[in-house]
């Protein structure tokens, strides 16, 4: 959870680091020998892109940055790379060419090109995993969500856009209780998955490590946060078994968590709907 809270402020330094190097290659430009009209006279809404302001001035991005130690300076061949292809996206030409000027107009220009240009970047992704064992792929896509929805709230006056690690205590235990339930309740869990396994058409020495992780975890789920409803557990694991193990994992998972929450019912060990 940390290492991605930094992830997501990384992401969010990104606009800042790439408008700075674009103003460099302008004033570069304008003070070269013999420039061109348009090099005197560049268009500068790029530049002075209201959020990039914002987030250049924010004291709380900038403080976790220094106490983190977060730049892309040591990769400017990646930042080179990415502001290249933004400046060759439709998104910023057609952007430069608009004559709405807005905070709102700034900011989405800045979501899009997260959603389109720089998070589907296969180099931004191998160096994202680089970086960290604790980064993938799919951190950065999931990451990058909650940095666009900062960058909305940033253009609505929201003081409070960026947001905490956690959004409450109760929150920030959830992890570790998990955790801890999920590896106490293991042997519990496992001999249940094998025993309802024993009646299915599946085979119990064939099951796949990520899947037992996901069951046991989701069992631990379902009979100790009284909280979370069944349906949303269910849900949530059988997505997670669909994106991070086979390919027949999630009707496996499904089937198998659906008749243990039957059978955990009958025991009175799952109380909740």
């Amino acid at each position: 959870m940390e290492k991605t809270y930094e992830l997501y402020h990384y992401l969010m330094k990104l606009p800042v680091e790439l408008t700075h190097i674009q103003e460099m290659r302008l004033d570069e430009a304008r003070n070269k020998y013999l420039p061109t009209e348009e090099e005197l006279n560049p268009n500068m809404k790029f530049v002075n892109n209201r959020l990039v302001a914002a987030l250049a001035g924010d004291e709380q991005l900038e403080q976790f940055a220094q106490d983190h130690t977060i730049t892309w300076n040591d990769d400017p061949i990646l930042e080179r790379m990415l502001l290249d292809k933004i400046i060759k996206s439709d998104l910023y030409n057609d952007y430069m060419a608009d004559d709405e000027d807005s905070m709102m107009s700034d900011s989405l220009l800045w979501q899009q090109l997260m959603k389109q240009v720089i998070l589907p970047d296969e180099n931004l992704e191998d160096a994202v995993e680089q970086r960290s064992l604790f980064w993938t792929g799919d951190d950065l896509d999931l990451t990058g969500q909650f940095v666009c929805k900062t960058f909305r709230r940033i253009a609505e006056g929201d003081e409070n856009a960026i947001m905490p690690m956690y959004k409450d205590e109760e929150d920030s235990e959830f992890g570790k209780e998990l955790l801890q339930a999920a590896v106490t309740q293991m042997p519990e869990s496992n001999a249940l998955i094998d025993e309802l396994v024993e009646g299915s058409r599946w085979d119990k020495d064939r099951i796949v490590l990520m899947d037992r992780i996901i069951m046991c975890t989701a069992l631990a789920e379902l009979t100790s946060f009284e909280k979370i409803p069944t349906a949303v557990t269910l849900n949530e694991y059988i997505e997670l078994a669909k994106n991070f193990s086979t390919a027949g994992s999630g009707q496996f998972v499904n089937g198998i968590l659906n008749n243990a929450v039957k059978q955990l019912r009958k025991e009175s060990k799952i109380l909740k709907r």
